[in-house]
C-alpha cells in the first residue's frame, strides 16, 4: 500500500512539540462529527502512549446527533465543555478537524496553539501554531492521525480503530466523496481491526422524536430552483441537522446542489452540498458567509455561519436574510430565472 513519505518527519516534529508536557487540551469543532471525535481520540492516544500526557478533549457546542453520542460512549471519551476549562492550565493545546478563526470552532484565535491537524483548507490564523499538519486533499482528519499512529508503531485499541473507520466512512461518504489513496489505505488497514458489531450499533443508534420533527420541517420547507434545492429548517438546537438535511436533499432526482439553513443561538448555519465536479462549494460558502460571518469547506461540501443582528429572532428580519441568501446561492449555482416549486406538492385529495 502507498504511504505518505512525509509522516515520519512530521511525527518527529509533533513529538518534539509534545515532549515535556504533562497535560494537553484537545479542541474539536463546536458540534464535532465522527471524524473529529476519532481524530481527537487518535491524538490523545499518541500523547498518552508516547509521552505520558493526560489529555482533556473539549468543544464549545452541543453533540445532538444520536450516532455521535453513541460513538463517544463506545470510546469512553468524555467530551467536556470548553467553558468549564481554563486553557492556561494546560501545558499544550491542540486542535483537530478544525482551525482557529473558523466559524465552526469557538476558541480565542489569539491564543497560540501548539498543534493543529486538519483536512480543510488552511487558514491564516493556523500558521501561528507551533506544529501544523493541514492536508486539504485528504478526505478525513482520521486518515492523517492514523498515519501518525502507524508510523509510531502504536497498537490501536479496537474502539479507536472502530471510530476511525466510522470517521473516514462518514466524511467521505463510504470513500465516494473526495477520498484519496491515503484514505482508502487507512480504511483497509483499520477495517480488520474494527468491531463491526459495535460499529453497527453506532450507525443505527436510536433517534429522538425531535429528529423526525426536524426532518419533516426540512422536507416540508424544501424548494426546488431548477437543479438546486434549498430549505430553511427554522430554529434548531444544533447545526448537525442542517448538514444531515443537506446530504439528504442532494439525493433528490435531478439536483446538482443543495443548501439547508438553520437558526441556532443567534446564528444562521448553512450547509452546502454538490455533485458538480466542476464546482467549488467552499468558494460559494465563503461568499455567502461574507464579511460578517464565516464560510469555507471542500469542493463538494461546505458550510457558512452568519451572525444575526442583536435581538433578532425568527421573524421577518430572519426571513428576509434567508431569502437574500437563497437568491445569492441560486445566482452562483443555478439559473435565477427558474421558478421555484415545492419539493413536496400538497395532496389533491
Amino acid at each position: 500500500m502507498s504511504r505518505s513519505t512525509e509522516a515520519p518527519s512530521r511525527l518527529a516534529k509533533l513529538s518534539s512539540v509534545l515532549d515535556g508536557a504533562k497535560t494537553m487540551l484537545i479542541v474539536m469543532q463546536n458540534s464535532p462529527d465522527p471524524d473529529a471525535i476519532a481524530a481527537a481520540a487518535g491524538l490523545r492516544e499518541i500523547a498518552n502512549d508516547r509521552h505520558g500526557i493526560a489529555c482533556s478533549v473539549a468543544h464549545a457546542g452541543t453533540i445532538g446527533r444520536a450516532e455521535n453520542q453513541e460513538l463517544l460512549r463506545y470510546l469512553g471519551l468524555k467530551a467536556r465543555s470548553l467553558g468549564e476549562l481554563e486553557h492556561e492550565r494546560f501545558d499544550r493545546i491542540g486542535m483537530v478537524d478544525a482551525q482557529p478563526g473558523a466559524g465552526n470552532v469557538t476558541f480565542d484565535p489569539t491564543v497560540r496553539l501548539d498543534v493543529v491537524i486538519d483536512h480543510h483548507p488552511i487558514r491564516r490564523e493556523t500558521r501561528s501554531a507551533r506544529f501544523t499538519d493541514v492536508r486539504s486533499r485528504y478526505g478525513a482528519t482520521s486518515t492523517i492521525l492514523y498515519e501518525y499512529l502507524h508510523e509510531a508503531g502504536i497498537e490501536l485499541p479496537v474502539p479507536l480503530a472502530t471510530a476511525m473507520v466510522y470517521g473516514i466512512r462518514s466524511d467521505t461518504q463510504d470513500l465516494g466523496r473526495e477520498s484519496t489513496r491515503a484514505d482508502i489505505d487507512a480504511y483497509l488497514d483499520l477495517y480488520p481491526l474494527a468491531n463491526l458489531r459495535a460499529l453497527g450499533r453506532i450507525v443505527s443508534a436510536p433517534l429522538p422524536r425531535t429528529y423526525f420533527s426536524n426532518l419533516k420541517q426540512a422536507i416540508g420547507n424544501a424548494m426546488i430552483h431548477g437543479s438546486c434545492v434549498v430549505s430553511f429548517l427554522g430554529r434548531l438546537d444544533s447545526p448537525e441537522m442542517v448538514a444531515e438535511a443537506a446530504d439528504l436533499l442532494l439525493r433528490v432526482e435531478g439536483m446538482r446542489w443543495s443548501m439547508c439553513i438553520g437558526l441556532i443561538d443567534g446564528w444562521l448555519h448553512l450547509s452546502l452540498r454538490t455533485f458538480d465536479r466542476e464546482a467549488d462549494a467552499g468558494k460559494v460558502a465563503r461568499h455567502l458567509g461574507g464579511r460578517r460571518g464565516f464560510g469555507g469547506g471542500h469542493q463538494s461540501l461546505a458550510a457558512a455561519q452568519i451572525p444575526l443582528p442583536p435581538g433578532a429572532g425568527p421573524g421577518p428580519e430572519v426571513r428576509r436574510l434567508v431569502r437574500s441568501l437563497v437568491r445569492r446561492f441560486i445566482k452562483m449555482t443555478g439559473n435565477p430565472g427558474d421558478p421555484p416549486e415545492p419539493l413536496c406538492k400538497p395532496n389533491s385529495s
